[in-house]
């Protein structure tokens, strides 16, 4: 089963490595992504690391 991602969680996710990458990541940040990614899997019934794992891939790419 594919997982699916809404674009709320494409722009959380995109804002974290954003900072990230800037060396700036905020708690708050980091706590939205993770309730948002939570909340999503729990309404989706998908699991929670699979939609984490599949929302940072189509963000940061696939894994080297």
């Amino acid at each position: 089963m594919a997982i699916e991602l809404s674009d709320e969680l494409i722009q959380l996710e995109t804002r974290a490595w954003e900072e990230m990458q800037a060396g700036a990541l905020t708690v708050d940040t980091a706590i939205a992504v993770q309730a948002a990614i939570t909340a999503h899997a729990e309404s989706t019934g998908q699991s929670r690391y699979e939609v984490e794992m599949a929302v940072k891939k189509q963000v940061r790419g696939p894994a080297e």
